[in-house]
């Protein structure tokens, strides 16, 4: 679980590979409200004729986590839960932590 400190809204974080990005592509970002997201995924698996949505699998999880960070979300999870996602994301657990656990 991912928490915004300014405004208290919850967001759950992922990590790793996506199957919901394989099955679904570019869907996963629109129904995350990330509608540019969206887009551009749409735009590159269209051009690719659906290889981008193969590989991207492996990357998605981890960006759409990064750029909750970067909208100043935090982890706010059980010690081992955000232990790992940090580490799976390759960010500083103690910069980005919202409560000890």
């Amino acid at each position: 679980m991912m928490k915004n400190p300014v405004t208290g809204q919850f967001k759950k974080g992922f990590y790793g590979f996506s199957w919901t990005y394989l099955f679904f592509g570019w869907l996963v970002p629109l129904i995350r409200g990330e509608l540019g997201i969206a887009a551009l995924h749409f735009l590159f698996t269209m051009l690719t004729f659906g290889i981008w949505q193969l590989v991207f699998a492996f990357f998605y999880n981890k960006q759409f986590t990064s750029r909750l960070i970067s909208q100043g979300y935090v982890f706010n999870d059980t010690d081992a839960v955000n232990g790992g996602a940090a580490g799976a994301i390759g960010v500083d657990l103690q910069t980005h932590l919202g409560r000890a656990a």
